[in-house]
């Protein structure tokens, strides 16, 4: 495996399911830390003990916990820039489509933190621009309705991707927890960024059941799933899915961190592929879940029983199910193509 595990570091990937506050490693986290002292500890090692959830619901006040600590736009450029370093210096990205949620950022709930929808965009394209020309790392947003605050948020989040999305916004996505909040209420939002242009992008099915990714793709319009881990227990939907070319953005150590799946033995990945329904493989929450893209890429070569090419092959079709440009998907996919060999 270790030959493997080689190939996986060198090899030039995308990753399409991959959120920019979760993605802050301990040295990040650390740092924003040090800056607004609080309920986040700063030392590296309480950092690690932090991020041991129990289950979903301790994941998502964890994630919130760090959400609280990034409170000004130059907060939201470290963030941005400094991720993007360790994308590509670490996991050999060369595209990403980062998840952000500006309306945790924004707060338009409070008065004692948050910025204007303008700065944050200032601060994440800033970023985005610095990343491509330090790290050749070709970076695009999709913004992201968390769910759990209703309708509000979900007002607010397609108003700055309407009114004030920068140019390299592609997606618009809905986060955050699925138990009780139900996907049909945001269909108009759905709609309006679809008829907008932004490719929809929603979580889904993976703490519900296969109903919830029934309603992603039926009344959101849904182009590629977060997770759909559920989908595996239906398989009409699994038939629907590959007859619809609809992907399926899965996340095999997210799952098990977050009680979604109980082992990887259990993921049903295999499932997946083996009724036809396109993949692509994800790191979600890297640092809070203790894995990279590259551990995932090998998790999910142990799952399939690739061989080189199998993982080369998993890197394209991350590329292909990308909304990259074309002529950044055209000189990623002949990168794979000259390192494979």
């Amino acid at each position: 495996m270790s030959d493997l595990t080689d190939f996986i570091a060198g090899l030039p990937k995308a990753e399409l399911h991959v959120h920019q506050v979760g993605s802050a490693s301990p040295r990040i986290v650390a740092e924003l830390a040090a800056r607004h002292p609080g309920t986040v500890p700063s030392d590296p090692d309480e950092l690690r003990k932090f991020f041991e959830f129990r289950d979903f619901a301790h994941f998502i006040d964890v994630y919130l916990a760090v959400v609280d600590i990034v409170r000004t736009p130059q907060d939201v450029r470290t963030l941005t820039y400094e991720v993007a370093r360790e994308m590509a210096e670490g996991q050999r990205l060369r595209y990403a489509e980062l998840t952000c949620t500006p309306y945790t950022s924004v707060r338009p709930e409070r008065d004692d933190i948050g910025m204007s929808i303008e700065a944050y965009t200032e601060a994440i394209e800033d970023a985005r621009v610095a990343a491509e020309r330090d790290f050749g790392l070709v970076l695009r947003w999709v913004y992201d309705i968390p769910g759990e605050l209703g309708i509000p948020a979900a007002d607010a989040t397609l108003a700055y991707a309407l009114d004030h999305g920068p140019s390299a916004l592609v997606g618009f996505g809905l986060g955050g927890p699925e138990i009780g909040v139900p996907r049909p209420q945001f269909q108009p939002h759905f709609d309006a960024a679809r008829a907008a242009g932004l490719h929809s992008v929603p979580h889904a099915g993976e703490t519900t059941g296969p109903e919830t990714v029934w309603d992603a793709v039926r009344l959101l319009g849904a182009e590629r799933i977060g997770h759909g881990t559920s989908s595996a227990a239906d398989p009409a939907l699994l038939a629907h899915l590959a007859a619809s070319g609809i992907t399926l953005e899965v996340c095999p150590s997210s799952n098990v961190a977050t009680r979604a799946v109980a082992t990887l033995a259990e993921h049903p990945l295999a499932t997946f592929v083996a009724a036809g329904v396109p993949v692509t493989i994800n790191s979600d929450d890297p640092p809070m879940f203790g894995t990279s893209l590259n551990q995932e890429y090998a998790i999910a070569a142990e799952l399939l029983a690739l061989d080189r090419d199998g993982v080369a092959d998993l890197s394209r079709a991350a590329v292909r199910a990308s909304f990259a440009p074309p002529e950044v998907a055209s000189r990623i996919l002949t990168e794979i193509d000259d390192y494979v060999g």
